[in-house]
């Protein structure tokens, strides 16, 4: 009952008319007063900002915020893969032989989240990480790896709740959200980039057109807090030993290896 309730209430409020009046607030002048509260209520560190709190003319552009370049520290290595967005780490595991994945309890299919066969057959028991983007957190995107970009989709048309309670009880969000999906070619396999859109706006923009992804670098943006998944091929990838899951994740943090 409270599934089929959360539910209804998420396809009459999702929808081009609330996503169009969200953007032109977030994106007005009227927006501007609630920027203090918002870093107020969220606890958000003024002091890694690239300028002053009070240079942001809206909220749009507080949630897309930039940091200082010593903000972060970018662990990088030729055979390890580091997180690339703040957040929390919210999963890691096995892709299943048959292309599921198990988040929260729920089963997501890799075929329907990549679009095609042809897309998902390379991560066919290779492995996975869930990084979960709360709207308070710095909403940039960057490169976990070094490698060449071999393609870039999107797929999906609207955008459910990405949090607990959109997991727990909406039908299959990661895997049906609006997406744009990236692979690169690292030296030692390929690698997906899974960014998934947040409820009502489906923005994310691309900052970087470079046919070649420099780990650490930034490549993108989501305009509200959301959601990345990181794919890997088989026997390719294994993920830092004695690390609790989930756990807040800084960008540019080691997540795992690649094996040589």
């Amino acid at each position: 009952m409270r599934q089929s309730f959360y539910r209804i209430c998420i396809e009459l409020t999702n929808k081009k008319w609330s996503s169009f009046l969200l953007r032109k607030f977030v994106q007005s002048s009227l927006s501007m007063p609630f920027i203090s509260g918002f870093i107020k209520t969220f606890k958000i560190d003024v002091n890694e900002l690239e300028g002053s709190a009070e240079e942001y003319r809206t909220l749009h552009d507080f949630f897309i915020r930039k940091l200082r370049k010593d903000a972060r520290l970018i662990q990088y290595g030729e055979y390890d893969a580091v997180s690339p967005v703040d957040g929390l780490l919210a999963e890691i595991g096995m892709i299943s032989e048959d292309l599921m994945i198990k988040v929260k309890g729920k089963s997501y299919s890799i075929l329907e989240m990549m679009g095609t066969g042809e897309k998902a057959a390379p991560y066919l028991g290779g492995a996975f990480a869930v990084f979960y983007l709360s709207p308070a957190n710095y909403h940039r995107i960057h490169s976990p790896v070094d490698g060449d970009v071999l393609s870039k989709w999107s797929l999906g048309r609207h955008s459910y709740p990405v949090n607990e309670s959109g997991l727990l009880y909406g039908k299959d969000v990661l895997s049906k959200n609006y997406r744009e999906i990236t692979e690169l070619q690292h030296d030692f396999g390929k690698v997906a980039v899974v960014k998934v859109g947040a409820m009502f706006v489906n923005s994310i923009e691309y900052v970087n057109n470079h046919t070649e992804w420099k780990q650490g670098e930034e490549v993108a943006y989501f305009t509200f807090g959301s959601t990345v998944i990181l794919l890997f091929e088989k026997d390719r990838f294994r993920f830092s030993e004695g690390k609790v899951v989930p756990r807040e994740v800084k960008m540019g943090e080691k997540v795992g290896k690649f094996n040589e």
